[in-house]
């Protein structure tokens, strides 16, 4: 029974986690679909450059709470149904693939930032506290939103592997776990690595060329 229990948080997991609120932001509030300009990527960052500062910050608080949401839940009501961290941490990753392989959304998503913090958030809120203060340091240093992106990343699974035992038990599978979404973060930037290596990715605030 705690099998299917736990089958049942991962399905509803990434069911949630495809919800590609970008577009459902979106067409609620009248732009255009975020997949036909910019980047093309459903997320927030692109959202904004509808020109709509309202809908790409809706859409980051949901994108992050969609990730957040089964953790939370797992973590809460789960011991009651004998679920455990190992469930928590494969609701998070599944929040986590829904975002990137929406089956609402013909499995083309997000790079997935704002629902992996809302996943560190749900597992603990110093984790995620700490993946944003170096997301805010090196970005503030070199004004690259996806090498900021990339770094706080990496950072995660060793913040959660350092503290383990000081803020909080840490669990194997929650530790793989982000270290999994820390991987697939990378992989989704592979285009932002590429311009960053070429020197041409462009930088936070700058305009951009004619």
């Amino acid at each position: 029974m705690n099998a299917l229990y736990s089958l049942i948080a991962v399905l509803a997991a990434y069911l949630l986690g495809s919800l590609s609120f970008a577009v459902i932001v979106s067409r609620a509030m009248g732009l255009s679909d975020p997949r036909s300009y910019g980047s093309k990527n459903p997320g927030a960052t692109n959202v904004l450059r509808s020109g709509s500062k309202a809908a790409a910050v809706v859409t980051l608080l949901l994108d992050a709470a969609k990730g957040w949401l089964p953790v939370f839940l797992v973590r809460s009501l789960g011991p009651d149904h004998g679920l455990g961290e190992g469930t928590v941490a494969l609701a998070g990753l599944a929040a986590f693939a829904g975002h990137l392989w929406p089956v609402f959304f013909g499995f083309k998503g997000g790079k997935g930032v704002a629902t992996a913090l809302g996943v560190l958030l749900g597992i603990s809120g110093w984790l995620a506290l700490a993946t944003v203060a170096t997301f805010v340091i090196i970005l503030a240093f070199f004004r690259w939103v996806s090498f900021a992106s990339l770094i706080a990343a990496a950072f995660a699974p060793f913040f959660y592997v350092l503290t383990g035992g000081v803020l909080w038990e840490m669990h194997p599978g929650v530790a793989l776990a982000i270290a999994v979404m820390a991987g697939l973060l990378a992989w989704r930037h592979a285009a932002n690595i590429q311009r960053l290596v070429r020197g041409t990715e462009p930088k936070l605030g700058a305009g951009k060329k004619p």
